[in-house]
């Protein structure tokens, strides 16, 4: 008879003592009565320690996470647990010792509290003995009587209050306390650390961490924040060597970016404008991470790629601005594109009559391609894009003066119908450019996309306009357009700077170069071809042939499926970026009829065996697969943060007993392949859209395999007629 399913097998080890084997009950509640307790049995009997509120159960693994009555469901068969001080006294042993006269003796408890400070469980009892407060209290005084012995015990010094910084984020990154309950005091010694041109790297990391936190969850914090430091006093640390310095500097300056009031980020008079060209941080960014000789990580890549969206984001203010026909000093930039244009001396002067000089303004205003010819100022009250695409145009014109003055007379010039017309072509192409690069919206949490080429310049947006302007006029020429084809250019232009994006070139000259060879004729070979891979076939027999091979391909995606699911894959179970990962590895055996998985020290190389895995599903108990917010585990408090991203990957297998299992995809791949593997599993439709793309792909080959041997062969849209009966049979030849 087999054990019942509630009770697992375990070993428990006791310092200078040989490990115990024993049976836990998960569901009695006498196996952990009290929020880190193991079973009263486990401590009198096996050792008998006495009290058994004192002690209670860890996993011996590298966590050593306390078993709780929350997660003692959690314990596999197999595992490795360590009988240890209950989480209380534990807390109150350190609390005591953090408070020590002796130096060693302190900075050994430090050491130990930042350890335990990962475990929620211990976490709670140490806040609930004002432990953050002690935290505070040591960083803003507890350690100022140390710094006289600094120069002489100066590692010492470093360890003891990098430690103590460890703790206190280990500790507010569980959010039990409130980041708003804590003293200008203590934000002006975490800022005085981060100001300090030598401080120990491990004190400024944790320094910098704070002050990241600090900014995004009060805007309180903020204010107080951005009184003690400065972008201009952050930059120092983006030209050391250590590139997780770099990545923490970066996140604490978008920070203050994203936290900055409206009047701040204007791009006219704002602050944050002025300190992106006053303090050329752009320009550190570019020499010191980006063109760096080490490889840029996935965090820095993200911090980067925040960076330039909340850069891009300054734009938002004039692309959201109409522009005011009354204005006369809006209406003088339409002027100096008409002076620069047509150098029309006769301005000056004002020579002739009003009529005269509204006759000329109209019909120069036609050759510069505006809509409105009379009054081209109502072009600019469309927004998106507003006045930036008139602050475009006169980037161009002026930094660009050749090139612009040579388009607009080209154009102007031109008597067949097939102007450019440089005014419109402006608006619209301005407005393309803010919905690629997304000016406006927030940046997301997970993405890394981010252009080395817009870190080259001071105005990288207008230098991107002034490429694409012209590339837009080069493009309607190899068109040979009309007004009537104005949206077919501009889709071509479109998809030309979407192609070219993809590359990331490292310049504007590059990105450039590479434009120039994304000419129209490119992009109809490139079209034509993706056309012949995805060809469609409309006649008759053809959707007949296709709606035959198609079981035949979803059967051959659903082996590819089941296959893929044998082989297993390896998932994470944390994903913060301060604590480290924990694994887990799911399998399905070779008979398709049970679900193998359990937990991992640290990703696999290669396939995990069957034997290493303790846990099994059969598959006749599964009843159903959800994804994205239906999951058991995206609904919980703790992910209610997450972003759209992590929603793509989460999916859970409900079984027997209303129990779940949780998965959390690596990437978009392996999401697709599991939750088209387990429907396949369960009978149902395959819908991912790696399984259509599967599906166009093999059915385009299969079509094109069949139908080889019809080369140039006109298929009817109908099957031939029948030829009527021959009159006799005398031509058939009998064998037998």
């Amino acid at each position: 008879m087999p054990p019942p399913a509630d009770i697992v097998k375990v070993a428990i080890e006791w310092p200078d003592a040989f490990p115990k084997l024993m049976e836990i009950d998960q569901v009695s509640p006498g196996t952990a009565r009290l929020p880190g307790e193991a079973t009263r049995g486990t401590k009198t009997h096996l050792w008998s320690l006495g009290s058994h509120e004192h002690f209670a159960l860890q996993l011996a693994d590298g966590t050593r996470y306390y078993i709780t009555e929350k997660n003692r469901n959690d314990i596999k068969n197999g595992s490795i647990l360590r009988l240890t001080t209950s989480p209380s006294l534990s807390a109150s042993q350190l609390h005591e010792r953090i408070q020590s006269s002796s130096m060693d003796a302190k900075l050994e408890a430090l050491k130990d509290l930042a350890s335990a400070s990962r475990d929620i469980t211990f976490a709670q009892e140490f806040i609930n003995l004002d432990g953050i407060s002690l935290l505070t209290q040591m960083v803003e005084s507890g350690t100022e009587r140390y710094q006289k012995l600094q120069k002489i015990m100066k590692p010492c010094f470093g360890d003891l209050l990098s430690f103590t910084l460890t703790a206190f984020v280990e500790l507010m990154d569980h959010g039990i306390v409130s980041w708003d309950t804590f003293s200008v005091a203590f934000i002006k010694k975490i800022a005085s650390y981060v100001n300090k041109s030598a401080m120990d790297a491990a004190v400024l990391q944790r320094s910098l961490a704070i002050l990241e936190s600090m900014v995004l969850n009060s805007q309180d914090l903020y204010q107080k924040v951005a009184q003690e430091i400065t972008i201009g006093q952050l930059i120092p640390h983006l030209q050391c060597a250590d590139q997780d310095i770099q990545t923490y500097t970066v996140a604490v300056i978008n920070a203050l970016f994203l936290k900055a009031p409206e009047e701040k980020r204007q791009v006219t008079d704002g602050e944050m404008a002025h300190i992106l060209a006053q303090k050329q941080l752009r320009s550190i960014i570019l020499s010191n991470i980006i063109r760096s000789n080490q490889p840029i990580n996935d965090e820095m890549a993200h911090q980067l790629y925040v960076l330039q969206v909340l850069t891009f984001n300054l734009l938002e203010d004039r692309m959201m601005t109409k522009m005011d026909p009354q204005d006369q000093a809006q209406r003088d930039i339409i002027f100096e594109l008409r002076r620069i244009a047509f150098d029309v001396e006769c301005d000056s002067n004002n020579s002739g009559s009003i009529e005269k000089r509204k006759s000329m303004y109209t019909r120069d205003y036609k050759k510069l391609g505006f809509i409105n010819h009379v009054n081209p100022a109502v072009d600019f009250t469309q927004i998106p894009p507003g006045m930036l695409a008139l602050d475009n145009m006169l980037y161009f014109a002026k930094h660009h003066q050749d090139a612009y003055i040579r388009m607009v007379l080209e154009n102007s010039s031109r008597e067949d119908k097939h102007e450019c017309p440089f005014g419109r072509s402006s608006i619209e192409l301005t407005k393309m450019l803010c919905e690629i690069l997304r000016v406006g919206e927030l940046p997301s949490e997970n993405c890394h996309d981010f252009h080395p080429m817009f870190f080259t310049h001071d105005r990288s947006f207008e230098e991107f306009f002034c490429i694409c302007i012209q590339l837009l006029n080069k493009t309607w020429k190899e068109m040979r357009a009309t007004s009537e084809d104005f949206n077919k250019v501009m889709q071509v232009v479109r998809e030309q700077i979407m192609r070219t994006l993809t590359h990331k070139p490292n310049s504007l000259d590059q990105f450039k170069s590479r434009l120039q060879n994304m000419s129209y004729t490119e992009i109809l070979k490139i079209r034509q071809s993706e056309r012949m891979n995805q060809e469609d076939f409309q006649s008759r027999p053809i959707v007949e042939l296709r709606e035959k091979i198609q079981p035949e391909i979803m059967e051959l995606i659903k082996q590819q499926r089941l296959n893929r699911l044998c082989e297993g894959t390896c998932f994470k179970k944390t994903n913060n970026r301060r604590k480290p990962d924990k694994y887990w590895y799911c399998r399905l055996s070779p008979n398709h009829k049970v679900l193998h998985y359990g937990d991992l020290e640290e990703s696999p190389q290669g396939e995990v065996p069957f034997d290493s895995l303790q846990d099994k599903l059969p598959v006749v108990e599964m009843k159903a697969v959800v994804t994205g917010k239906d999951c058991p585990h995206m609904k919980e408090k703790g992910a209610l943060k997450q972003s759209k991203e992590w929603l793509e990957l989460a999916f859970s297998v409900l079984y027997e007993s209303d129990e779940y299992l949780n998965f959390m995809a690596p990437d978009k791949h392996e999401y697709c392949v599991w939750t088209d593997g387990l429907n396949a599993l369960l009978g149902k439709e395959m819908t991912s859209e790696y399984t259509k793309a599967d599906m166009d792909t093999l059915l385009s080959m299969e079509m094109k395999l069949r139908l080889l041997d019809l080369e140039n062969i006109q298929i009817p849209e109908a099957p031939p007629p029948i030829p009527k009966e021959p009159s006799n049979y005398d031509f058939v030849y009998d064998c037998n």
